[in-house]
């Protein structure tokens, strides 16, 4: 299976999901300057939202370090979101910039730590991006 890499804050809601979708994942350190994930093949980020009002600081900063370095952002092949939909308009707007800025999918998005329907569609979707060819331009 496609790699996962994530971050998930101090609130625990994505680290609940990747304990509960039960796949080898590494995670992206909450502290800035811990040791960031060897990265040596093509993965999929999970990342969270953490946008004031207006969609400011959308993605966090630590996601912001790790995709600054090229290697580790010549891997990524899709992104699924997270967050909450009581923020409306910025509800998962981290994946929507990711996607954007690497020239990825935006694969899927779930709220807060996720429900059994999205465990298992994330599951199953993973399965079938590995099998799938991704071309990504420049």
């Amino acid at each position: 299976m496609i790699g996962i890499v994530y971050f998930s804050s101090r609130s625990g809601n994505t680290q609940r999901f990747i304990d509960a979708l039960g796949l080898p994942a590494q995670r992206i350190p909450i502290v800035a300057n811990a040791d960031q994930p060897k990265i040596a093949a093509p993965y999929v980020l999970i990342c969270p939202t953490y946008a004031d009002g207006n969609g400011n600081g959308a993605v966090p900063k630590q996601v912001i370090h790790f995709l600054n370095d090229p290697a580790r952002r010549s891997f990524i092949r899709g992104v699924i979101g997270t967050g909450n939909r009581n923020f409306g308009p910025t509800y998962g707007m981290a994946s929507d910039v990711i996607a954007k800025k690497c020239n990825v999918p935006l694969l899927y998005k779930f709220e807060l730590a996720g429900t059994e329907t999205d465990i298992n569609r994330v599951r199953a979707g993973l399965e079938k991006f590995e099998g799938m060819t991704c071309s990504i331009t420049a």
